[in-house]
């Protein structure tokens, strides 16, 4: 049976630091009894959960100036949720969802890495309708636009979850879909803004994409 290898790092935000266990690579795959294949999750992409990505990094260095206060947070499309660890951190209510059956794993295995109280963590995918998840007061996420059909998809689920009054922070590495999803907010109510986000130097490349902020 082929084991998975696995990366240990630490990244800093400030003085706080947050351990992550990850994957080793993206050439990393373990889906003996096909629970990743039955959900849709080919080989190909059975990987892409467990590495940290930039728009990820950005969306954590920007989370960690963010004033949560008592707002109820959901994280979308977790992967290795490295904001929700460090909110998490910092004692915020903060939920993680992902569709991935891994994810759950990862994400107890490196809050106690963190020496952290669990997450709330609830395993979905964004057609469902009947989750557990209820409302919130803050939305966060990062690279979530892979394809067309994630535009509705994804605008329905943050209706679906977002109070009356809310925030929705997404970070998006230009894929060339943010517009059509800002339509779909502003349809829901949502005033938008996309922001560059500066001083990257955290990231090797230079990072292209936005900061994509809506508020109702």
């Amino acid at each position: 049976m082929t084991k998975l290898r696995y990366s240990y790092q630490t990244i800093e935000f400030g003085k706080t630091d947050i351990h992550l266990c990850t994957l080793r690579d993206k050439q990393e795959f373990h889906d003996p009894e096909n629970i990743a294949k039955d959900l849709g999750i080919s080989s190909a992409s059975w990987s892409l959960f467990g590495v940290v990505w930039p728009s990820s990094l950005v969306l954590a260095h920007f989370i960690s100036q963010y004033q949560v206060g008592s707002k109820r947070v959901l994280e979308l499309g977790c992967g290795m949720a490295l904001s929700s660890l460090l909110l998490n951190k910092q004692n915020a209510d903060i939920t993680a969802t992902d569709y991935h059956p891994e994810v759950g794993k990862f994400l107890l295995r490196n809050t106690i890495l963190n020496q952290d109280n669990p997450i709330t963590f609830e395993q979905t995918d964004w057609s469902n309708k009947h989750d557990n998840l209820g409302l919130f007061d803050l939305i966060i996420g990062s690279d979530l636009l892979y394809e067309d059909e994630h535009i509705n998809l994804l605008a329905n689920f943050i209706q679906m979850h977002a109070n009356i009054k809310c925030e929705v922070i997404l970070v998006d590495p230009g894929r060339g879909r943010k517009g059509k999803l800002t339509t779909k907010m502003q349809n829901f109510g949502f005033s938008s803004d996309h922001v560059k986000p500066l001083h990257t130097d955290y990231i090797e490349q230079e990072f292209k994409g936005h900061i994509l902020k809506f508020i109702r």
